[in-house]
């Protein structure tokens, strides 16, 4: 998810940061290659930094808790699992593991390490701090929101549920300091995707213990002059609500192949301020497009401007906990509402799709085969069957958006068409990124704008988010049947068999409706031609091993534009 601040920002990079950049668009920096280079980027790419706008503060820089894209963008700078998503096929290829081996049961995953394989302070990596990892995110203390992704390895739920004691008994084994083995509980074709998210990167042992212990959340072991990770890049400075800096981490075992020298992550949330740094020479690439602006970069042919693909979804999440939400005919209602087309086209701008299932098409074969329909008649017919005949007695709720441009304006026009609809009021709450984060996770809401950008390109990674289990599943709704179809649908030897049951998921899922889609995203940002390397997929997952900067450009034939508009 995306996140915005204001001026003079609530927490961001703000209009003081702004100026001050600003005001050194021009000093005269050092001559490069003859030139004189007068612009920060420019500055920037002749030393190899690219300059990314995050969107917001990071919760976190610990890879077993981060789940915002934000988030997980600087996790996968820093930390490397056994496998990495190729950034082009988003297929697994080797990473810190140099080779693995299923066996013919297709229950049993080895896995061997690359040898000399150290973290960012020179201390060596084993199987061991693999291990270490994965006992510490399924740890019911520690309390991950990614728990529910290991529970495919064979006894990983019950250890988490305290069924199990030891960690010895459940699927993780190392027989020795270079080997790992993963047991299963079912043939997964989709586990070597999982092993890509940073939840599965390994964390150094002898940081965290130097400063609590392994299974307390929040520790200081993330600060800088502490952390310690095995991937390409190394923590440099963090300054909260502005900025975070990498450079390249000389102990990362394909040092050699890294060819940029740092990233600067920052975090500016305001999406008018974003493109005015982006315009003045003060980013390489912003993390979002003002919505009102691509209109008229598209018929202007603005090579900057990209428009991907995008396995990604905005709903609305419910909090089916609380009263009038508890009942399904009000959900129904809110739903049935609502006037999709008029989002994309008018609020969001961007090729945006209205949303009628929740798991967008067209991902390892999957079409939703049940779809919400558009029905004010309905919605007002089932408002008065629950006891609210034109919105009389409906109490006033609260929708909850994060600070950001586009769910503003997303949240305002909900607002009006359950007004102008239903006869119902809904105020609108809007918080910093890190403050809403934490309402919805503690359910301290009854609706909230949310989105989800699918972490593995598969049906499961949207379906299981709202299972019983599920650590994202803030909405308090828990349906057996729906619990029944994924798990079916994770057992099922044969794609065919596979997809049919998440259709039967998602139909149930659509039915009871903890959760309202309201459009398909589209990965909309701004892009300086100097960037090279970085490649459009729908899980917008980017490999900064693979990025680099250059100057000079050839003309493009034609712009990345032209290309998503046809």
């Amino acid at each position: 998810m995306r996140a915005r601040a204001r001026k003079i920002f609530r927490g961001g990079i703000g209009a003081v940061v702004v100026a001050v950049v600003a005001a050194v668009i021009f000093v005269k920096a050092t001559p490069f290659g003859g030139r004189g280079v007068t612009r920060v980027v420019d500055r920037a790419t002749a030393a190899g930094v690219l300059l990314l706008n995050n969107s917001a503060e990071p919760v976190s820089l610990d890879p077993q808790v981060v789940t915002g894209a934000a988030d997980m963008r600087i996790a996968r700078a820093l930390f490397e699992g056994l496998l990495v998503n190729d950034p082009i096929s988003l297929e697994p290829r080797p990473a810190a593991a140099v080779r693995y081996e299923v066996s013919d049961s297709g229950l049993e995953y080895t896995f061997h390490l690359r040898a000399g394989l150290r973290w960012s302070d020179g201390e060596r990596i084993t199987s061991a701090d693999f291990l270490f990892a994965w006992q510490r995110v399924l740890s019911p203390r520690f309390a991950s929101p990614n728990a529910s992704m290991f529970f495919v390895v064979k006894n990983a739920r019950a250890f988490y549920e305290g069924r199990l004691r030891a960690f010895s008994d459940t699927g993780f084994s190392a027989p020795d300091a270079q080997t790992i083995r993963i047991k299963v509980e079912h043939p997964c074709a989709t586990l070597p995707l999982l092993l890509c998210h940073p939840a599965w990167a390994p964390v150094p042992r002898h940081v965290i213990l130097r400063y609590g212990v392994a299974d307390a959340p929040g520790t200081a072991w993330t600060r800088p002059g502490r952390i310690a990770g095995n991937g390409a890049f190394r923590l440099k400075t963090w300054k909260v609500a502005d900025r975070i800096e990498v450079e390249r981490n000389p102990f990362y075992w394909n040092d050699a192949a890294t060819r940029l020298n740092g990233v600067k992550f920052f975090a500016i949330t305001d999406a008018l301020a974003e493109e005015r740094a982006f315009r003045g020479g003060l980013l390489h690439i912003t993390s979002t497009v003002p919505p009102m602006k691509v209109a008229t970069l598209r018929a202007a042919g603005d090579a900057a401007l990209r428009l991907d693909p995008f396995f990604s979804t905005t709903f609305i999440r419910v909090n089916t906990r609380i009263p009038p939400l508890n009942d399904v005919r009000v959900r129904r209602a809110l739903s049935l509402a609502l006037r999709r087309s008029e989002i994309t086209e008018h609020v969001m701008r961007a090729g945006e799709v209205p949303a009628f299932c929740l798991t967008p098409d067209g991902v390892s074969g999957y079409t939703c085969a049940a779809h919400l329909a558009e029905d004010v008649a309905e919605a007002r017919r089932l408002l008065a069957e629950a006891g609210y005949p034109n919105g009389a007695g409906f109490p006033v709720l609260n929708y909850l958006y994060n600070d950001h441009e586009t769910s503003r304006l997303i949240a305002q026009a909900l607002q009006e068409m359950w007004a102008s609809k239903l006869g119902i009021r809904v105020e609108l709450s809007s918080r910093e990124w890190k403050v809403y984060k934490r309402a919805v996770e503690s359910g301290e809401y009854q609706l909230a704008r949310s989105a989800w950008s699918g972490d593995y390109p598969d049906p499961a990674s949207f379906l299981e988010l709202f299972t019983a289990h599920s650590e994202q599943n803030q909405t308090g709704w828990q349906d057996a049947a729906f619990d029944k179809a994924v798990g079916a649908a994770l057992r099922a030897p044969l794609p065919a068999a596979r997809l049919a049951h998440f259709q039967e998921a998602e139909a149930r899922l659509l039915d009871r409706l903890p959760v309202i889609p309201i459009a398909h995203n589209r990965n909309k940002f701004l892009i300086r031609a100097e960037v090279r390397g970085w490649h459009p997929n729908v899980l917008d997952i980017q490999s900064l091993t693979a990025v680099w900067l250059e100057k000079e450009q050839p003309c493009p034939s034609a712009s990345p534009v032209a290309k998503a508009a046809r």
